[in-house]
């Protein structure tokens, strides 16, 4: 099995891992309510996807 030759420094590391960073999740609003959805899902709020209720809601008493 092959072997490095040479130790990778801490800097040359650090410049292959600077790219590993975390991105905030895309928001968009629902155009049915108006609430903040992740986009490509259904809104936890009212239910409804790309125009079309996906998801029955229960009523709260």
């Amino acid at each position: 099995m092959a072997q490095p030759k040479r130790r990778w420094s801490k800097a040359r590391t650090g410049l292959r891992r600077s790219t590993w960073k975390l991105e905030n999740p895309s928001i968009a609003t629902c155009p049915h309510c108006h609430e903040p959805v992740m986009s490509h899902r259904a809104c936890p709020n009212c239910g409804y996807y790309n125009g079309k209720q996906v998801v029955e809601m229960k009523e709260e008493e």
